[in-house]
């Protein structure tokens, strides 16, 4: 027996009352609805959202700032952690986007940017979509190149 099974005993089980019957059935006349109004009528309905009268949630709620549309995005990649990579053997000295999505550093169709935090000096040939300035400094300090791929 479980709680899903159990049944109402049959003596148990009440009919709904029925409205609009007449006065003796007790709901007659507006049938529990009120006298007059919107909600004493059939088919009324109202938006799930109206509150009464009172200001509504969406014209309260403060609205500011822009969200620009042609905002790009891109997955920042350290370049200690690139070292990091290198040192461990996930990475080879010459590191396309491909590399790194096969190292799990970036997703499939992420925008890579190249940042330079951290101490480098491998020389290394690298593809990234964007770089910092203090990167791109790093890597050809080391003795390698930065391709910027578009």
């Amino acid at each position: 027996m479980k709680l899903s099974n159990l049944k109402a005993p049959a003596p148990n089980k009440k009919n709904t009352k029925r409205v609009g019957r007449g006065e003796g059935s007790g709901k007659g006349q507006e049938s529990g609805r009120g006298m007059n109004g919107a909600k004493s009528r059939s088919g009324y309905s109202r938006r799930p959202w109206f509150e009464g009268g009172q200001m509504p949630l969406q014209r309260r709620v403060p609205k500011f700032g822009f969200t620009n549309p042609n905002r790009v995005e891109y997955r920042p990649v350290n370049l200690e952690k690139i070292a990091n990579y290198i040192e461990a053997g996930k990475l080879e000295s010459t590191i396309t986007i491909n590399d790194l999505i096969g190292a799990g550093l970036v997703n499939k169709n992420q925008l890579v940017k190249v940042l330079g935090s951290g101490e480098f000096d491998t020389k290394i040939e690298l593809e990234a979509h964007a770089a910092s300035k203090s990167a791109a400094d790093k890597i050809e300090k080391a003795g390698g190149t930065l391709t910027i791929i578009k």
